[in-house]
């Protein structure tokens, strides 16, 4: 069997937590800059509210229902999903975090009553952190989708749905649209939906050779998820092929040193995941580009593609390397709107072979790992390059709500 453990619209029970005037009130949260709506509260789904909204043109929406705005507090939300997976590891030796709010657990070979089971996650999550989760389990990980899509839909389940006879199987399936499966993008929908499927059961009887034939072998290994027998596995965390940082501004940048800067902060958060998964790249790119829909001025996009001399994970360096490329893509009298940083071509850090001639700077090692476990216990602009500003993301975020559980100046406050 298997358990898949979803947070109830995440982000805005995030900020419910800290502030419990919002229950009960719609809530929409913002995506980077403010620019449109990323996550809402089930009152502000009942209002009509669509996910990618853009934010000035629901306004009147907003003040018509007094609907709660905030900017994405990813701070928040990435140590509250932490919370919960840590909770959620003392309920199974095998765990996959799908997402920052959904978590599969393998419960193969347990002999308990999985009811139960849900219901004591489900109660431990909101005594521990406050957040409402739903709990659906099945025998294969696709039909534990659709039964925690069921426990979030019928609130006389009381958040828990166990698919456990062949009889709840086929109703589930009948209920779920075809287009509300799990893996069945819009496209693989509406190509379903002209071949007469319309849902997820419909989909269990087309015949094999007919699904692998035009959705390859993930569609079959859904099919027979759905069916009941286990295809789909769980996941091994598996290190990065690449690691990107990039990011649209608060305000046009035309000035070298502004750009300069916000590349040094784009390396240094790169290159902090480089060393998490014990890697070291060998190649880098920076991109700037001005912004598209400014009509005065043309838009201008480059990037630049370094070959290092070395691999290296140290910061200094990489953001040595980087810099020298925004220098060669750099143009006077831009407008920029957006930049990035990609690291790739990566290496193994203890498989590494040294070269002969060019080599990494070995005092970096050690600089780099206490940089990193400061900055991990202290906060992550403790120790940052002087090139750096303190904030690391400069954002429009009007609406932003405090870093609750992560900085002893914003912790919650209580009147006794």
């Amino acid at each position: 069997m298997y358990a898949l453990v979803d947070c109830n619209n995440f982000y805005a029970s995030c900020e419910r937590v800290f502030n419990p005037s919002l229950n009960g009130k719609p809530i929409v949260v913002l995506s980077n800059n403010d620019g449109c709506v990323i996550a809402r509260s089930n009152e502000a789904k009942a209002l009509g509210i669509k996910m990618g909204a853009v934010a000035f043109q629901i306004q009147h929406i907003i003040r018509q229902h007094d609907i709660q705005v905030f900017s994405s507090n990813f701070l928040l939300y990435g140590d509250m999903s932490r919370r919960v997976m840590n909770i959620l590891s003392a309920y199974s030796p095998n765990c996959e975090v799908y997402s920052i709010d959904e978590c599969f657990l393998d419960l193969t070979g347990f002999d308990i009553n999985f009811r139960e089971y849900g219901s004591s996650i489900r109660n431990r999550v909101r005594k521990w952190t406050g957040l409402p989760v739903s709990v659906g389990i099945a025998p294969t990980k696709a039909l534990a989708k659709a039964a925690n899509r069921i426990a979030k839909k019928f609130s006389t389940l009381d958040g828990v749905h166990v698919i456990d006879t062949e009889e709840k199987r086929i109703k589930a399936l009948k209920w779920l649209p075809i287009e509300d499966v799990w893996g069945i993008g819009r496209r693989y929908a509406r190509k379903l939906q002209a071949m007469g499927v319309k849902t997820a059961y419909d989909f269990t009887q087309l015949p094999e050779s007919l699904v692998r034939s035009f959705m390859t072998v993930v569609g079959w290994k859904l099919q027979k998820d759905l069916q009941g027998v286990p295809s789909i596995e769980m996941e091994v965390p598996e290190k990065k092929q690449s690691i990107a940082t990039t990011r649209s501004f608060d305000r046009d940048y035309s000035i070298f040193d502004d750009l300069h800067e916000r590349i040094s902060t784009f390396t240094m958060m790169s290159a902090e995941k480089l060393r998490e998964q014990k890697s070291m790249c060998q190649r880098l790119v920076v991109f700037i580009e001005t912004n598209r829909f400014n009509e005065k001025e043309d838009f201008y996009s480059n990037s630049i593609l370094l070959k290092l001399p070395f691999p290296t994970s140290s910061s200094l360096e990489l953001v040595n390397f980087a810099v020298n490329g925004l220098k060669g893509i750099f143009r006077e009298n831009k407008h920029y709107k957006r930049a990035g940083v990609i690291l790739m071509d990566f290496v193994d850090a203890n498989e590494y072979q040294p070269s002969l001639f060019f080599n990494s700077n070995p005092k970096h090692k050690n600089l780099m790992e206490a940089v990193d476990k400061l900055n991990s216990k202290y906060g992550k602009t403790l120790v940052r390059l002087a090139s750096q500003d303190e904030l690391m993301h400069k954002m429009r975020r009007r609406h932003l709500s405090k870093a609750y559980t992560t900085n002893f100046d914003e912790l919650i406050e209580i009147n006794i």
